[in-house]
């Protein structure tokens, strides 16, 4: 199939963006990705949904997010079962219960006690609104440990309208969650019409993007296991996208790569720099990182 090399295949999204701050998220690359996705998607299934950016601009009948961060999608569930504003209310409350600011960190420190120990999905988020870089991390004891983000973060108007229209799209009846590590998504009633979207982490970059947080590690093992799931789908002629990266600051990804050529998949590489907002002069100066999107069509 070859390699496509970025150029016009760019458009104006009118995006619903996320209220979290969720590392490697694709929310600038949208312009550059959707486009490239099949037409008429009957059901688009979020394997590693993450922030639910994706999942939430793409044009399809039905939207299946997955994430094995049991915690996230349990967040999720509640928006979409109590809506807007008994979520709103919670938020408020939560805020005025602990005091909460961005110099005040024992309330932060008493709330995230609070959250280990009784597990409301909404005290995660009122955590991240707080939290340092509005982030989300836990420990081998599924504890939240990310630290307070003093005079930085909280919750603001920039995240309560991000919020509100999250919310508002998630309720629809066409959404769905899951909470399942990716092998053990059930995908064998698939049909050509269908889209599976892998934007698993990465390999070979965001260092903290694969990190454990108390649950799976990603390991060539985990690599490997999602490209062979890959052919699988592709196989039973179900369409497939993976966001990746080839090449990161010195290293490359040698089992994408030969996986790659071995199976003639069409290589989309995407302006890494236009997502980070950077020039033009700047994205040919850089060379260090080449991401892509790699599809089967």
């Amino acid at each position: 199939m070859g390699f496509l090399k970025y150029g016009t295949m760019q458009t104006k999204i009118q995006k619903i963006k996320s209220p979290l701050n969720y590392i490697g998220n694709k929310s600038a690359l949208l312009p550059q990705i959707l486009p490239l996705f099949p037409q008429n998607i009957d059901l688009f299934i979020d394997m590693f949904c993450g922030g639910c950016v994706v999942g939430l601009n793409v044009k399809a009948n039905r939207v299946v997010f997955n994430d094995n961060l049991t915690y996230l999608i349990d967040m999720y569930k509640q928006f979409k079962e109590l809506g807007y504003e008994p979520v709103l209310d919670h938020i408020n409350k939560r805020i005025n219960e602990f005091g909460l600011s961005q110099a005040n960190s024992d309330g932060y420190c008493q709330l995230r006690d609070l959250y280990n120990t009784e597990r409301h999905p909404l005290d995660l988020f009122v955590l991240c609104c707080y939290s340092f870089n509005h982030q989300i991390r836990f420990n081998n004891d599924h504890e939240l440990n990310i630290s307070f983000g003093k005079n930085r973060s909280s919750y603001n108007k920039s995240i309560k309208r991000n919020l509100e229209t999250f919310i508002e799209a998630i309720q629809k009846d066409n959404i769905m969650f899951s909470n399942l590590d990716f092998n053990d998504l059930k995908l064998d009633n698939l049909n050509e019409n269908d889209f599976v979207y892998a934007d698993a982490p990465y390999l070979i970059g965001f260092g903290t993007y694969n990190e454990k947080r108390g649950f799976k590690a990603w390991t060539e093992k985990e690599e490997t296991q999602l490209l062979m799931l890959l052919d699988k789908l592709h196989s039973k002629k179900i369409k497939f996208g993976l966001s990746n990266l080839l090449e990161h600051k010195g290293l490359k990804n040698e089992i994408l790569d030969e996986w790659v050529k071995r199976n003639n998949y069409k290589v989309n590489h995407l302006d890494y720099n236009y997502s980070k907002k950077t020039n033009y002069q700047t994205k040919n100066a850089d060379k260090e990182t080449v991401e892509v999107l790699i599809i089967n069509y």
